[in-house]
């Protein structure tokens, strides 16, 4: 089996796979470290430790690696909120509060480079468009999830896309800010909107 570089493809055996997740996993710590500026494939085969064409083995692109990559970085932020959600309150508005601590307070490494790859969404969605397409997809079922059981599902998925889309504006203005006083105050606002939805179950 071939991509579209003509390379060989892995035909997904247990060995294979098994080999593809361990160089995601170190390919992924070197991006968490080092960011999405410079991303290559010789950049990535250099920090696993082995060449692009075993990588082009294993993946369909350097776009594909990429994507898989922003991917397992945005299930770290997604376990890390949920790990604070976890020791808060059944409340919709407790869980968006532990939730927002969690990413305020991530490590800005991490926050770096989940907004690099928004940026080259925006800056090429010809070519990465996926990495802006999925952020929601994978976002938006943990917010969901937050929202009360016999909520009827509309109504989850319209609240939990204004609690998303919201923390969004938060987060880059903590990345544009000195002081990132107007991300407290617009949260204390958002926490309110949470709180009338909550009576009006």
């Amino acid at each position: 089996m071939e991509n579209a570089t003509g390379y060989r493809r892995s035909a997904g055996s247990a060995r294979g796979e098994t080999r593809r997740r361990e160089l995601l996993a170190t390919i992924t710590d070197d991006v968490a470290e080092n960011g999405l500026v410079d991303f290559s494939l010789r950049r990535a085969a250099k920090s696993a430790g082995t060449t692009h064409k075993v990588l082009l083995y294993h993946f369909e692109s350097a776009e594909d690696l990429l994507r898989q990559v922003v991917f397992s970085l945005r299930e770290r932020r997604i376990d890390n909120a949920l790990t604070a959600v976890a020791a808060s309150s059944a409340s919709l508005t407790d869980r968006v509060r532990a939730a927002w601590v969690s990413l305020r307070d991530e490590e800005s490494a991490l926050r770096r480079v989940l907004d690099q790859a928004m940026g080259l969404a925006m800056y090429d969605p010809g070519r990465y468009a996926a990495l802006g397409r999925g952020a929601s997809q994978q976002y938006l079922p943990t917010l969901v999830s937050f929202c009360p059981p016999d909520w009827p599902e509309q109504r989850k998925f319209e609240v939990a896309s204004m609690i998303l889309a919201t923390l969004r504006g938060f987060l880059v203005d903590l990345l544009t800010s000195a002081d990132g006083d107007s991300a407290a105050a617009g949260f204390e606002a958002l926490l309110r909107a949470v709180e009338r939805e909550e009576a009006a179950s």
